[in-house]
């Protein structure tokens, strides 16, 4: 398969190392010394002592790869707009894009059940609907990642999470189709496990719980997740910030499995503490805002959650690290 990563930074580089050693035809959107080295180098995942390298194309330009049959957008939310601007030279008659991001994607209400609850509006999350008009629903993949990368130099990434590695795809209107089992294998084949997925806001508000509430609340402490986790202070909070998540996620979707505080916590910042540490614009629309304005929607008292992000919303833009 001919595959773009759009947006190659630590998780992009991920996968186009494990899909290009699978055998498959790899190009990269990614830009500065990263592209730099990778240009130069060729681009190595770091992976405990080994290190697993690959050649593959890459360029900022998307008019120098051509058409694919499968763009992956790793981008954050916070930059996806750039894929609306970007993609038109890699797209041929049926190429698809799967959207592999946190928090509410911006095409939530698109192929939505029938028996799905009401949802609130979610036009903030695709500004001016520049997405929306760039891309239309059939050509739309659900994305959700569960895994731990960072670039550690320009050209190498680290994979920090070797058991688990996952990206788990359906498609937006959860019919099963030809094009989600072939991706499904190639990356299955590749070792980014890819089991199957019956309904992929499933998918998307189950890994939504934790960053609702956990990761907001290690980026209100900064601490990492297992410090949260095992602070003696945060032991009476944890529970109820979980409780409120919980019923905002069933609401929507009963099938999605409760979080609860027990369990394994890894020993890092999760990605919107690491945001506000270096100074970049963080994923609060799609963490904390949408999840807020669900709540709103479906008449759910969430008093916890409703501090929680209104205390991110204000630390960041006290930082000048707010989306709106």
């Amino acid at each position: 398969m001919r595959i773009c990563i759009f947006g190659a930074g630590a998780v992009g580089s991920h996968l186009a190392v494990r899909l290009a050693r699978g055998g498959h035809d790899v190009c990269c959107v990614m830009r500065g010394p990263h592209l730099d080295a990778v240009r130069a180098n060729g681009l190595t995942l770091k992976v405990g002592d080994t290190h697993l390298k690959a050649r593959v194309k890459a360029s900022a330009d998307p008019a120098e790869l051509g058409p694919q049959d499968v763009v992956i957008s790793t981008l954050k939310a916070t930059g996806i707009g750039a894929l609306a601007t970007g993609l038109a030279p890699l797209l041929n008659d049926d190429t698809a894009i799967v959207f592999a991001q946190n928090g509410i994607p911006w095409w939530y209400d698109l192929g939505l059940p029938a028996r799905h609850p009401d949802i609130p509006d979610l036009s903030f999350l695709d500004p001016g609907g520049q997405l929306r008009a760039a891309v239309p629903k059939r050509r739309i993949i659900g994305g959700v990642i569960f895994s731990s990368n960072e670039v550690i130099a320009p050209g190498v990434a680290a994979n920090l999470s070797p058991e688990r590695n996952r990206l788990l795809i359906g498609e937006c209107d959860d019919r099963r189709s030809d094009r989600i089992a072939r991706l499904r294998a190639a990356l299955n084949d590749a070792e980014i496990e890819s089991p199957d997925v019956k309904e992929i806001r499933e998918t998307i508000w189950s890994k939504l719980l934790t960053n609702m509430s956990m990761s907001v609340l290690c980026l209100l402490t900064g601490q990492t997740a297992r410090g949260v986790r095992d602070d003696p202070a945060l032991q009476d909070v944890i529970p109820r910030l979980l409780d409120e998540a919980n019923m905002v996620a069933t609401h929507y979707i009963p099938a999605v499995k409760r979080v609860t505080r027990t369990g394994p916590a890894p020993d890092h910042k999760p990605s919107i503490l690491q945001d506000f540490e270096l100074g970049r614009v963080m994923e609060i629309d799609v963490l904390v805002r949408a999840p807020a304005a669900f709540a709103r929607t479906a008449g759910l008292a969430t008093p916890m959650l409703d501090l929680m992000a209104a205390l991110a919303i204000r630390k960041a833009r006290d930082k000048g690290l707010d989306q709106g």
